[in-house]
């Protein structure tokens, strides 16, 4: 493979990668602009409240390990 090929294909590779990088922007910033949005919505504290009843009473215990002597 020449260099001149090689060093397109990098280009390439760095163009995708920052087009990646700009949807991941685009999508933290839009999940936080749904988040805001939701935490002004009525009984949204209600809401919170149940999700962390829930995710406590359906977490998996944790594991305990034995002390090895």
């Amino acid at each position: 493979m020449s260099v001149r090929k090689l060093k397109e294909q990098v280009a390439g590779h760095e163009n995708v990668l920052r087009q990646l990088v700009n949807e991941v922007q685009s999508l933290k910033d839009f999940c936080i602009g749904t988040l805001e949005v939701v935490k002004l919505l009525p009984d949204y504290e209600n809401a919170l409240q149940k999700l962390k009843d829930d995710y406590e009473k359906d977490k998996p215990p944790k594991l305990e390990l034995e002390d090895e002597k």
